[in-house]
């Protein structure tokens, strides 16, 4: 008799009991919710804070929760319209873009094969980049030697230059380039004077040629201190010397 006592005794003990979970879990929920109001005090961000709350209750709906009562958080905007808005801002920018680039290549396209049909090779380069279409000519090709007047033959693709300019709505900016062999001179006593003559000549030139707006046009001599090559050689001496037309994207990303 006295064993059967023992044996149900023992097997009672085996029933461990679990009631102690049930304030575990509230001490653990309270725990969450003093470290969201933290959150919230240190960091101004509401949305933000809202985010985290929402998901702190969904995480822990299988056991109370402080997120239950409706009147404990009050949203100042809708998370979830605000990100779609934000979305659709990215999408009509990224459109805008890729409309921009389009017409950017085509006036490219125009320009490479004005190159080619001409034999201009040699003096004129054109190159897509993150800031806008790339015009480089080589200084030859528009000035004389250490002079900033320009060449009677440069007008045949000045022109040609102005009537892809016309259409377009992008500022454009025009920057003169020398090498580093110093100038000194009445009228250039640097390069700076020199490479900034050549830019807004050239501006000049194209503004007398067609019906462009002046305040999309800016000019600008950089002098030898934006070198495309190396100095220390007779072809790099010949790449550095230049003028550049940049077309400037509206739309960057």
């Amino acid at each position: 008799m006295s064993r059967r006592k023992k044996n149900h005794a023992e097997h009672h003990e085996e029933h461990t009991d679990e009631s102690w979970l049930v304030p575990y879990a509230d001490i653990l929920t309270l725990l969450l919710a003093l470290f969201i109001v933290l959150f919230a005090s240190a960091d101004a961000n509401k949305t933000k804070f809202t985010a985290m709350a929402e998901s702190f209750s969904v995480a822990f709906s299988g056991s109370p929760s402080v997120f239950d009562n409706n009147s404990s958080i009050t949203p100042e905007a809708d998370v979830s319209k605000t990100d779609q808005s934000k979305t659709e801002k990215e999408k009509e920018k990224e459109q805008a873009h890729l409309k921009e680039t389009v017409e950017l290549l085509a006036v490219k396209k125009e320009l490479d094969k004005y190159i080619q049909n001409n034999n201009l090779v040699g003096d004129l380069s054109t190159a897509l980049t993150e800031d806008g279409l790339m015009i480089r000519i080589k200084d030859s090709a528009l000035f004389p030697s250490g002079s900033a007047e320009l060449r009677a033959d440069s007008q045949r693709f000045g022109t040609e230059i102005v009537k892809m300019l016309a259409p377009l709505s992008q500022q454009v900016v025009i920057s003169g380039h020398t090498d580093s062999v110093p100038i000194n001179t009445r009228e250039f006593p640097s390069n700076w004077e020199l490479s900034s003559k050549r830019a807004i000549n050239f501006m000049k030139f194209l503004l007398s040629q067609g019906d462009l707006k002046p305040e999309r046009f800016s000019a600008i001599g950089y002098g030898q201190y934006r070198p495309m090559a190396d100095n220390d050689t007779p072809e790099g001496h010949s790449k550095n010397r230049r003028v550049e037309v940049l077309i400037m994207r509206n739309y960057k990303i």
